[in-house]
């Protein structure tokens, strides 16, 4: 009788559970078991921002796994591509025939004096990363009794990391190095729209500033020194009281198990188009995946190349291959959301026209990129009653029908 291959994932996160549920659902005949450094199976990181509001409970953001087999608190520390096992961090050693590296990635913590505390072990006091649930129930606890907070870094997490500790009625500064909140998705009118609605909500933002250090209490030493964090110093000296610092300056992929067992790492782990690395039998995907080039840190993209993998590994579609993604940006947090995708800066291709809506009253902004009767980008702040129409003329990539004015104006569709 011939031996189900024995699957192993290692990583507990979105790519990984999406592969694990697919690889099933698509009859896939082999034992599926991910492998996951936390406690808890597999969850939707997207939405911990309003697991830290109280929106969601963590067991409403768990994700299915199909049938596979989940094995939470199960670190992989190695594995041995050739002997084709892994070594988990109980000392055990587990066999594998096929092996999906979906390690993810790991905040990036920035170069700010007084991060850390004085033996280098974990954060200071009061200093925060939001990428795990154990770390959204550490920033729920210390936010009961915080007045000020101070989020560095305007990105898509910063922003939302923001939004939800105002909505727990902390007082919170959002200091942003660059030029605009979230530029890599929204250009500067949509960020100073989005802005204001952070004021309203309660939110100031400091864009085109750098934080530079950390400090205690009363004007102490860096935080890292002694004591609770009770200031950020911006590189132009001035400060921000606080009492809670969260770090959102973005990821970097976790590479170290591919490096350590040999495997050719750039940003992140190469893999060509089938997510196969040169190992045999050895796949990745997700934010540790480096395809083309190309990191994309984003979960459409990570569900993208899980399902590509899953058809190929589950015998459904053998030759799939994944040939990149276009990812869309969405951002939608309470009465906080936004989406954007494909070309959003006209001004860099002198062939763009721009058809742009701005109402200020009701705090929304619909901004369309296009090249002739072609959509290439789009915007939309505050009101995505149109966007799976906008999505859906981006992704088909052929004429508009009729003047584009009809894809950002609500209930004109057709």
């Amino acid at each position: 009788m011939t031996r189900e291959p024995r699957i192993a994932v290692v990583g507990g996160g979105m790519a990984g559970a999406r592969f694990a549920e697919r690889y099933g659902a698509l009859g896939g005949h082999g034992s599926v078991t991910v492998y996951g450094a936390e406690p808890r199976a597999p969850y939707n990181r997207v939405l911990l921002a309003d697991v830290l509001t109280g929106r969601y409970d963590a067991e409403s953001i768990a994700l299915p796994l199909g049938g596979a087999e989940p094995r939470p608190g199960c670190e992989v520390l190695a594995f041995d591509p050739e002997a084709r096992t892994l070594g988990l961090a109980d000392g055990t050693v587990e066999p594998w025939d096929e092996l999906v590296l979906a390690t993810g990635s790991n905040p990036v913590l920035p170069p700010v004096r007084g991060l850390r505390r004085p033996d280098g072990q974990g954060l200071a006091e009061g200093v925060h990363t939001l990428r795990t649930l154990e770390d959204c129930g550490r920033l729920a606890e210390e936010a009961v009794g915080a007045k000020r907070a101070v989020v560095i870094g305007g990105g898509v997490l910063g922003v939302s990391a923001a939004r939800a500790l105002a909505a727990l009625g902390v007082r919170t500064e959002i200091v942003h190095q660059g030029p605009h909140l979230v530029e890599r998705q929204l250009d500067h009118e949509a960020a100073a729209v989005l802005r204001e609605r952070l004021l309203a909500l309660g939110v100031e933002c400091y864009p085109g500033n750098r934080a530079r250090a950390v400090h205690g209490g009363m004007g102490g030493p860096p935080a890292g020194g002694w004591g609770r964090v009770g200031a950020v110093e911006l590189a132009n000296g001035y400060r921000l009281d606080c009492d809670l610092v969260v770090l959102a300056c973005g990821t970097r992929p976790r590479t170290a198990l591919a490096y350590g067992a040999g495997l050719p790492v750039g940003t992140g782990v190469l893999v060509d188009d089938g997510l196969a690395t040169p190992a045999p039998h050895v796949s990745a995907i997700g934010d540790c995946a480096e395809h083309r080039g190309i990191v994309h840190g984003l979960a459409g993209p990570a569900w993208e190349q899980a399902d590509v993998l899953a058809r190929r590994l589950s015998g459904a579609d053998p030759d799939a291959r994944y040939t990149g993604s276009r990812p869309r940006a969405r951002l939608s947090t309470g009465d906080l959301e936004y989406a954007a995708f494909g070309a959003v800066d006209e001004t860099l291709d002198p062939g763009l026209d721009v058809l742009r809506i701005t109402d200020a009253t009701r705090g929304s902004y619909k901004k369309l990129v296009l090249r002739g009767d072609r959509l290439v980008g789009a915007i939309l702040l505050g009101d995505l009653a149109t966007v799976d129409a906008l999505a859906g003329a981006w992704e088909s990539d052929g004429p508009l029908g009729g003047h584009p004015l009809h894809l950002i104006t609500r209930g004109v569709l057709r």
